[in-house]
């Protein structure tokens, strides 16, 4: 038969018909007497989910509801989806900050360690990676790896289950179908089955991979629940008898409230293509537990129908919850009141934007995203430079969205405009220059309109690429006195810049290759924060930028912002890139936190991680450009210390603050703290109090420097024990905590 044109003939009759009911059928509902009343109250399709099915018990129950109902079989696959392994105890309570493993050989799990399957896939994940777990969306993020198994760290707690679905924020590849669903798929076939449900359908050829099981008279069902089906969504469709919006697995991966909007659209989509379509997840949650649905849930039902959704799929509902019977009498009720209805909106604007209608807008927009690590560089470069840690740096954080909007090194025109005006050409307030100098020797062979190829000094892998769109010079003195208001040699970002070439590289970048480093699994990306934020209920966020071991003041300082402006939780983002010499190194910095995060007062209120860029001493310029990468990564507020990035006196104690005035409104709100003194009267961290200055004691990063360096160790007003006796430890078992 011409397959195509009967699927598009039946496709609209269906459509014009009435709508469908499909029920999941489970411990709850599989007895003859449910059965029996289901099929009476309209359902269209019993559904069996292979995820929660054995391929042992698959046949006695499939010859079971046949012989209760003649209403059709579907089966479903478990499909390209990574999920949990077996547990002990069937879940586990994780905690944030905890750290478990994955082995990758199979184990029965328990709280310290648990599987993933398939088991291959664990060879697909990389230290950084996000993984979320299941409805209850546990985040873990990827912190090391050996040949037996990866550790990750806990981000977000809470209890997960065996066999529930994992995501990983990274586009994994995975077959369309498991060995357990080919099996099964043949058994229902062979027992007479006609349809079947793919899950996370990514493209078509998915859909032929099934066809190849079941035949062309088979009525399939493509389940759009990822990114890529949604993208691939109009291909998929053309070869599928219907489609299933599963709008659980999908939020996995598009923003809760993004999610009715994306269903409006997908449904308009599909009816267009004359193809059926339903609609899953959470139709009567409430139901599951009580005799009555909410309010919500009707409206929700009824306007997925007023929508134009060929059907509902009840899953939880009717498979372990109390009353299926009530929920498909409700879903009856219903289904009559619907009403097609079409919005005319942009699917590529839509899933482009990374925008959070809870969190901060990004600067300029959008995050920047100019990863490409799958890019094939073979025959693209035309040269090769060398460059040292910082320029790389630089790169990570412009290809992984820190400093959206930049998308490359910035031309004379952009310097100009950023130390001139504070502005970028299209308006957007930026205020340093992200630049990148070579010298002469590096020039040679260079030319304009070149793809120039940039490793990491000692190393012949290419980790970037630039698109050269020009090359100039600028006076090195007016840049210095312009971007540090000194053109002192003394001042350590002065002398950066004069130590390196005379050149001027500009053009957009794309990052083939992460920086190495010791605190990478430290790492969130932007957009990975934001996830984090999002499924902690964040909306109201305060970073917190250091490049010190944590003290009394930084304590203080943070909770009194998170108290004071009711904020959900603050973002601890110490610098942990290039430093200079006395500083401390990032590996103690990070080691503080860690141990101090295990006793904070407020422990669910706050998230560490690494910033690997490095701090120019740039003062004022720089408090604005720290708020903004700060802001990108999710915060609504920032707080700007008295002599926040500042080094020696060369910026006066309110110039940031005068800076932040001047710009006016720059999308993220900065909290201000004068110097913050501890008082032995009031016994407390004060800015100011009656008392007179001999009873304040000032505290500072680089007097806790002296004071180490020197032997001794800060008072417990000064540091806590725990942080002193650490750093202490760290110095007599000879690391490097200051550089060197």
């Amino acid at each position: 038969m011409d397959y195509m044109s009967d699927k598009h003939e039946k496709s609209k009759l269906n459509r014009l018909g009435a709508k469908e009911i499909i029920c999941t059928l489970g411990p709850s509902s599989l007895n003859d007497e449910i059965i029996v009343r289901l099929e009476e109250l309209g359902v269209s399709l019993f559904r069996i989910n292979l995820s929660h099915t054995r391929v042992s018990d698959l046949v006695d129950t499939i010859h079971y509801i046949q012989g209760v109902t003649s209403v059709p079989i579907c089966l479903d696959t478990e499909g390209a989806q990574i999920r949990t392994g077996e547990l002990l105890k069937g879940d586990i309570l994780l905690e944030n900050d905890d750290v478990i493993r994955i082995p990758y050989e199979r184990i029965v799990g328990d709280d310290s360690q648990i599987n993933l399957y398939p088991e291959w896939v664990i060879s697909n994940i990389e230290v950084g990676d996000l993984i979320q777990v299941d409805s209850e969306e546990v985040i873990w993020q990827v912190i090391s790896r050996n040949n037996n198994y990866i550790s990750v760290r806990v981000l977000v707690g809470g209890l997960i289950g065996q066999n529930k679905a994992v995501t990983v924020d990274r586009d994994i590849v995975l077959p369309a179908m498991t060995d357990k669903d080919r099996e099964c798929l043949q058994i229902g076939f062979d027992l007479g089955l006609r349809h079947f449900a793919i899950s996370f359908v990514h493209r078509s050829a998915d859909v032929d991979s099934v066809r190849e099981i079941v035949g062309q008279e088979s009525q399939i069902t493509s389940k759009i629940e990822c990114i890529k089906g949604v993208i691939n969504f109009d291909s998929i469709a053309a070869i599928s008898d219907s489609l299933l919006i599963d709008r659980g697995d999908l939020s996995r991966q598009v923003l809760i409230e993004k999610i009715p909007q994306l269903q409006k659209n997908l449904i308009q989509r599909a009816i267009h293509l004359d193809t059926k379509i339903y609609v899953a997840t959470n139709l009567l949650e409430s139901m599951v537990n009580t005799p009555v649905p909410t309010r919500a849930e009707i409206n929700d039902i009824h306007n997925t129908l007023r929508d134009g959704a060929s059907g509902l799929v009840l899953a939880a509902e009717t498979a372990i919850g109390s009353y299926p019977k009530r929920c498909v009498e409700m879903v009856s009720r219903v289904i009559q009141q619907y009403l097609n209805d079409s919005i005319d909106w942009s699917l590529d604007s839509y899933l482009r934007s990374q925008a959070s209608t809870m969190l901060i807008e990004p600067h300029g927009g959008k995050l920047v995203d100019r990863v490409n690590d799958s890019l094939d560089i073979t025959g693209m470069i035309t040269n090769t430079i060398e460059i040292d840690y910082s320029v790389m740096s630089n790169i990570e954080q412009i290809a992984i969205g820190t400093f959206s909007p930049i998308e490359g090194f910035m031309n004379r025109e952009e310097i100009d405009l950023v130390l001139e005006q504070y502005s970028m050409p299209s308006g957007v307030i930026w205020p340093l220059p992200i630049i990148f100098q070579i010298n002469s020797q590096d020039l040679q062979g260079v030319r304009i309109g070149d793809v120039i190829g940039l490793s990491l000094r000692q190393s012949d892998d290419v980790c970037a690429i630039l698109y050269l769109e020009d090359i100039f010079t600028y006076d090195l003195d007016e840049l210095a006195l312009k971007t540090f208001g000194t053109n002192d040699y003394a001042h350590p970002g002065v002398k950066l810049l004069k130590s390196r070439g005379e050149y001027f590289l500009s053009g957009k970048i794309d990052l083939v290759k992460h920086l190495p480093s010791r605190c990478k699994h430290y790492d969130l990306t932007p957009q990975q924060a934001r996830v984090v934020f999002e499924r902690k209920g964040w909306s109201k966020i305060v970073g917190f930028h250091t490049r010190n071991v944590i003290h009394r003041v930084h304590e203080f300082i943070q909770m009194y912002a998170l108290d004071k402006y009711k904020c959900d939780g603050i973002f601890l983002h110490p610098v942990v890139g290039r430093k200079k010499k006395g500083d401390y190194s990032a590996e103690i910095i990070m080691k503080s936190y860690e141990l101090m995060m295990r006793n904070y007062d407020q422990k669910d209120k706050v998230l560490l991680s690494a910033f690997q860029n490095y701090s120019r001493y740039s003062g004022p310029r720089e408090a604005v450009f720290s708020a903004l990468c700060r802001k990108n990564f999710g915060c609504s507020h920032f707080i700007v210390g008295r002599d926040h990035t500042g080094v020696g006196d060369y910026y006066g104690p309110d110039e940031s603050r005068k800076l932040f005035e001047d710009l006016g409104d720059i999308g993220i709100i900065p909290i201000f703290f004068d110097k913050v003194s501890y008082c032995s009267i009031c016994k407390s961290y004060v800015e100011q109090c009656e008392h007179n200055d001999e009873n304040s004691f000032d505290i500072s990063g680089t007097e806790a420097r002296h004071i180490f360096q020197s032997g001794n160790i800060p008072p417990n007003w000064f540091m806590r024990p725990e942080i002193s006796n650490l750093v202490l430890e760290e110095i007599k078992n000879g690391t490097e905590v200051f550089v060197e």
